[in-house]
């Protein structure tokens, strides 16, 4: 029995707490990054603190290249927005609202729908976690530990196994197989 105690402990109960702290560590950095980018608009004291400088540095909105607004009209805009927010503290939703209703912050207006439809995280951790249990209960009756192991860990780890070139395999399997005949 405590054989098999120490083999669950290994083989299974490590390797899931190993899953959980890597994919917390991850979500805690996209988190991070997020904020880099986002993080001043997050609210109006955030927004009404920055400086011109700050403000121009935290304007970054952009990807490969690309960017859905004109940077100097969002820094101007957001340097008129300081001194047209009301005093009291205020939400990115309330921020964002203040914006639509006045409909004179364009460039502000696209920055905010950015940051409320950009995901956050990536649900990697818990499609995992259900995948097994469908493997699981799929497979029970008709597979062997290992193999449905094997599958466990293709089906956690697909992002890996995207990046395989499947006919490569099946030809290197075909030629180190291959019947020869008589």
């Amino acid at each position: 029995m405590f054989e098999a105690e120490k083999d669950f402990k290994v083989n299974y109960f490590l390797v899931m707490v190993d899953k959980a702290i890597t994919s917390l560590k991850n979500r805690f950095e996209e988190l991070e990054s997020f904020k880099k980018i986002f993080g001043f608009l997050m609210s109006s004291t955030t927004l009404k603190s920055l400086e011109h400088s700050e403000l121009k540095n935290s304007c970054t909105i952009s990807s490969s290249g690309s960017c859905d607004v004109d940077l100097n009209d969002l820094i101007s805009e957001l340097t008129v927005i300081q001194s047209t927010l009301p005093d009291r503290a205020m939400s990115a939703m309330d921020i964002f609202e203040f914006v639509r209703e006045s409909d004179c912050y364009p460039n502000i207006s696209i920055a905010y729908r950015i940051f409320f439809t950009m995901p956050v995280t990536v649900a990697s951790a818990e499609s995992s976690f259900s995948k097994l249990k469908l493997l699981k209960n799929y497979l029970r009756s008709t597979m062997s530990q290992e193999r449905l192991n094997g599958l466990a860990t293709l089906c956690i780890e697909k992002k890996f196994l995207d990046e395989i070139n499947i006919d490569t395999i099946i030809s290197d399997f075909a030629s180190r197989n291959a019947r020869r005949n008589f």
